[in-house]
């Protein structure tokens, strides 16, 4: 697979209003994006499809003749190929009901008009930044499967979103469909090691992202004494039918509660859905424990024979 760097990737914009689509050209053209554009669903899915490789995420108006947005949405998710590029839909503020519909469908990431300018692009370099990172887990999961059923329990300490991001692919590699575990492996790593163990806010990580310095905050808080020796304790054990991961870090806990779930009233922020994505397309659950350090993710398997066989069902635990 070629894996594009977030910043090479070009950005699709579908929608029907030329002078929107002209302001939102200049606006992410000055990001220094490429940027596609489709007239309505039907013209959108063509230039998709001539540009797979190259378009990293895209900028959906809902309402357009012809195809509309929630039917465009039908086509990606129905296509294996390019169902995982991030779509931000344009929706009015006052439509938390067409948000909540545009979830379900699989739109996370969300544009309210009149848009400004710096949050506009922070939820843009978001979304690519996402998917560019996607990109390179699934690169490497194809380049490192293995037949790891051998392995009954094992234990790893990490400490960086670099740690983070390698374990979740070497972890991934014990699940059957390790491309749709993956994703919320990686989550709730980084999660744990930003959220847990340097204490970023979501406040906090929002402004950072509007600044593009997250990345950069992390690597300074690691860098402070108080901060030197803490570590995530992971803990894989297969059980049965299914696998067993508890991820524990050394944070105080958040309140988990609000985050299972991508609430409309978020859906519009740079951030705020790696549990919900973790518990609604990654594990069978998601369980917190105690004041949310720890986290339990559930993959079962059906209709196993032998639990030894090449693909054991998962369980994970892991702590934010």
């Amino acid at each position: 697979m070629k894996v594009v760097e977030p910043d090479k990737h070009a950005i699709l914009i579908i929608d029907d209003d030329i002078n929107n689509v002209e302001i939102l050209k200049l606006d992410l053209e000055d990001g220094g994006w490429k940027i596609l554009t489709g007239r309505d669903g039907v013209e959108g899915w063509k230039v998709l499809q001539q540009n797979k490789e190259e378009i990293g995420v895209i900028l959906l108006d809902r309402m357009m003749p012809n195809m509309d947005g929630m039917e465009f949405m039908a086509k990606l998710k129905a296509d294996e190929s390019v169902a995982q590029k991030p779509v931000i839909m344009q929706t009015a503020a006052a439509e938390k009901s067409q948000v909540a519909e545009g979830i379900n469908a699989g739109v996370y990431y969300y544009l309210t008009k009149p848009y400004d300018v710096e949050v506009m692009q922070s939820v843009v370099r978001a979304a690519m930044s996402d998917y560019a990172n996607y990109s390179m887990l699934r690169a490497e999961l194809l380049r490192h499967k293995q037949k790891l059923n051998l392995v009954k329990e094992s234990y790893f300490e990490i400490m960086t979103l670099s740690d983070a991001r390698y374990l979740s692919t070497f972890l991934a590699n014990f699940y059957p469909d390790s491309q749709r575990v993956i994703l919320g492996i990686s989550e709730l790593l980084i999660n744990a090691v930003e959220h847990g163990n340097l204490g970023i806010t979501y406040r906090e990580k929002t402004d950072l992202h509007r600044e593009d310095r997250w990345e950069a905050e992390v690597e300074r808080r690691q860098q402070l004494p108080e901060n030197s020796g803490k570590v995530v304790l992971v803990h894989f054990k297969r059980e049965g039918e299914r696998i067993l991961l508890t991820i524990t870090d050394e944070g105080e806990g958040f309140d988990w509660q609000q985050y299972m779930k991508i609430d409309p009233e978020r859906a519009t922020h740079s951030h705020g859905r790696g549990i919900a994505l973790s518990n609604l397309l990654s594990f069978d659950a998601v369980r917190f424990q105690g004041t949310g350090n720890t986290v339990t993710c559930e993959y079962e398997f059906e209709g196993m024979e032998d639990s030894s066989a090449d693909t054991p069902a998962a369980s994970i635990s892991a702590a934010k």
